[in-house]
């Protein structure tokens, strides 16, 4: 890649930023440092990602927790190897479609349902069926699923790391104990779930909810010093026991002692057979470039499919028209297949790799109308979501692409007592329709909106990069890819540049920075546009990349509290 580091054509004051030893990239400065401080104790990137993974589920627990899901993408440079984690977790053994329609039809219940399911639906005019009839709950117990992250920290640092889990974690625990500065773009989401939580989370399964997160009877403001006593001692737990406490232990014990008490699935073997699985990585090639990702059941291949439409055309201008029509009808005809298709791999009834063929990519990139109007593919109403995204590199060549998420900001509204533990609400994505792929089922996991990415170059890495936000994420990594490779933008400008979200059908919500002229060319072509003054719909991101000289450069989100420590 070619890029001039100081060229800045968006608004911007943040330029790349350089290290050679080692480098974390997150969402919280908190995070960051505790990740750097793992290198500095003698671990490698693996030992300093799952170090502030640990932490953001103390300093940023309005998109993660330690009951999260997660995914993981690692580079070990001895092995000249990428490899992927799983680290979703599956429903309990004694759920069904029956048992939660039977617990739906409860007015405690219905109350607590959105407004519209949270799981895109899919438009008859797409040809595909199985659109829902029925929508999983998104508050309490019923959408919780078994959490994986603390399997995958365990399974990360095991095979991978350098230190030992209680050492990784100690930095999490500090937090916890010791208190920390709430910063300012977390201070206002914590505001905006404490409102909502209010308005929604109105019975006793939530109180605990409140006892952990709202205190003092309201959400924390910026400055104002938090302390999270109860994560702290389950986070001591999971270090000293390498997770095997919140699987086989006192805190699945507990975990299991709430949802019987107020009404959930879960079982103690629900937990004791659960393990964070390895998996091979899946990719496309994109002018040269290999970028992978995560096999299904999370969304990555969603990306994928739609560089594998794009690079059928080619377009070097990232201001025009031209380009962005083109990726906006791409993603619309990769979502349609991801939404029909994805779920648990040994649930899928086509195998993933086939979406991933050239051939098929060319076939689907003869659907766009390149000069004309826009197409109606599949259209879907994508939500909000809560979710962490990080990257490390450290001095040894070896790199980690890491997504930690509780799904929409802090989950299910569901805290175990006394533990601290805020448990996903991954489950609200399960189709309640038997004949849908994604259907709910016993020990199934769901289609999975949180993606790693990753970037290589003739079989040699060239660095993580991510971009979170439920939907937005697999729009992200292709605005992110496009960025770099197509538009030769350096890592910090590829973050900063102005991004686009497809909202369903004909309709785009846009970041301010957006050229009038493009917009009013693409309305006429019939693209639904809206500018959106808030950029929190539009993800936050983080990238690294090493240089030939083994240097690193890495950017970092803008839109966020997103800090980069490096030495």
């Amino acid at each position: 890649m070619h890029f001039d580091p100081t060229y800045l054509p968006y608004p911007s004051m943040r330029y790349p930023v350089y290290a050679r030893h080692g480098m974390v990239a997150s969402s919280s400065p908190q995070a960051s440092a505790a990740g750097l401080a793992a290198m500095h104790k003698g671990g490698n990137a693996v030992d300093a990602a799952v170090a502030a993974a640990a932490a953001l589920t103390v300093v940023e627990p309005t998109a993660n927790g330690i009951g999260s899901d997660a995914f993981a993408l690692v580079w070990i440079e001895r092995e000249g190897k990428l490899y992927g984690l799983n680290a979703s977790g599956w429903a309990p053994a004694s759920i069904s479609i029956e048992k939660v329609l039977k617990a739906l039809a409860s007015p405690q219940a219905a109350a607590q349902r959105p407004a519209q399911s949270p799981r895109p639906s899919i438009d008859a005019q797409s040809g595909i069926q199985g659109a829902l009839s029925a929508s999983m709950p998104v508050f309490g117990w019923i959408p919780t699923m078994v959490p994986g992250a603390p399997s995958g920290w365990a399974e990360l640092v095991s095979r991978f790391g350098a230190l030992s889990l209680a050492e990784v974690v100690k930095p999490a625990v500090e937090y916890a104990r010791e208190g920390y500065p709430v910063s300012a773009n977390l201070a206002r989401m914590w505001k905006r779930a404490f409102e909502k939580y209010r308005a929604v989370c109105t019975t006793s399964e939530f109180d605990e909810w409140f006892r952990t997160f709202a205190p003092e009877g309201r959400a924390p403001e910026a400055g104002e010093i938090v302390r999270l006593p109860n994560h702290a001692r389950t986070l001591e737990l999971i270090g000293a026991s390498n997770a095997e406490a919140f699987y086989r232990g006192e805190l699945a014990d507990r975990i299991v002692e709430d949802s019987e008490a107020f009404g959930g699935f879960f079982s103690k073997e629900d937990f004791e057979a659960y393990r964070a699985s390895w998996v091979e990585p899946i990719s496309v090639d994109y002018r040269g470039y290999t970028v992978a990702e995560i096999p299904p059941n999370g969304q990555g291949i969603v990306a994928l499919m739609a560089l594998n439409i794009l690079k059928e055309f080619d377009f070097k201008e990232r201001e025009s028209a031209e380009a962005f029509h083109l990726q906006w009808e791409a993603m619309k005809l990769a979502f349609a297949d991801g939404m029909a298709h994805v779920t648990d791999p040994g649930s899928m009834r086509i195998p993933y790799r086939s979406f991933l063929r050239a051939d098929y990519g060319r076939l689907r990139a003869q659907e766009i109308d390149t000069s004309g109007r826009a197409k109606l593919y599949s259209p879907t109403t994508p939500p909000s979501s809560g979710t962490v995204y990080l990257c490390t590199a450290d001095g040894e060549g070896n790199m980690v692409s890491y997504i930690q998420s509780n799904y929409m900001g802090f989950g299910s509204g569901i805290v175990v007592r006394g533990t601290g533990i805020s448990l996903q609400n991954r489950g609200a994505d399960f189709s309640l329709d038997p004949s849908h792929p994604n259907c709910l089922a016993p020990r199934k996991k769901t289609y999975h909106t949180i993606i790693p990415g990753f970037l290589l170059r003739d079989g040699r890495a060239l660095g993580p990069f991510g971009v979170m936000g439920g939907y937005m994420q697999p729009q992200g990594h292709v605005q992110v890819v496009t960025n770099l490779i197509d538009f030769g933008l350096n890592p910090q400008q590829a973050l900063d540049a102005p991004r686009w979200q497809w909202m369903g059908g004909m309709k785009f919500l846009v970041e301010r920075g957006f050229c009038a002229d493009i917009l009013q060319t693409l309305a006429a072509r019939g693209h639904d546009i809206d500018v959106s003054e808030d950029s929190t719909p539009f993800g936050r991101g983080q990238i690294i990349l090493r240089m030939p000289n083994g240097t690193l450069i890495g950017g970092t989100e803008g839109r966020t509290d997103s800090s980069i420590a490096c030495w």
